[in-house]
């Protein structure tokens, strides 16, 4: 960062700027981390919902990272292309759809995870353990409110 916009009043007293700040910076490290595996942020997402042992719908994607129904259809559709999930009727409703991911999709997260993990790692090199623990419960609380 350079010394102007360290010292910038207005901007280092604005928690929503320094919030949107470590987001930018985050988002870049992990693009950079996950572009050798061929995703981005936002797939790399969806991909690691498909993964998981709770199966999700389309619409249950989009609600909870915050995105348009559309552009979940369009990720899941960029997925589905390259053969990294399905969807498949939802038994409680058959209308809807849940997003799973393939064996190839499973071994692609595996090891894309491995790479965000990685760069995570790297983007908190300035925080202690107990810095990082506390930024994740503080995040955690932010970004899931009760």
């Amino acid at each position: 960062m350079t010394s102007e916009l360290r010292t910038a009043p207005p901007l280092t007293s604005d928690t929503a700027f320094l919030l949107a700040r470590a987001n930018a910076n985050s988002l870049a490290t992990a693009h950079a981390a996950l572009a050798d595996h061929g995703l981005r942020v936002r797939s790399y997402t969806v991909l690691a919902l498909a993964a998981a042992e709770e199966r999700r719908t389309q619409r249950n994607i989009a609600d909870l990272l915050r995105l348009d129904p559309s552009q979940v259809v369009a990720l899941v559709d960029d997925l589905q292309r390259r053969g990294l999930v399905t969807r498949e009727p939802d038994p409680a409703d058959r209308r809807a759809k849940v997003v799973v991911a393939t064996t190839e999709g499973r071994r692609l997260h595996a090891t894309a995870a491995d790479a965000a993990h990685d760069a995570a790692r790297e983007l908190l090199t300035p925080l202690d353990d107990t810095e990082r623990e506390l930024l994740r419960d503080l995040l955690h609380r932010l970004a899931f409110p009760t």
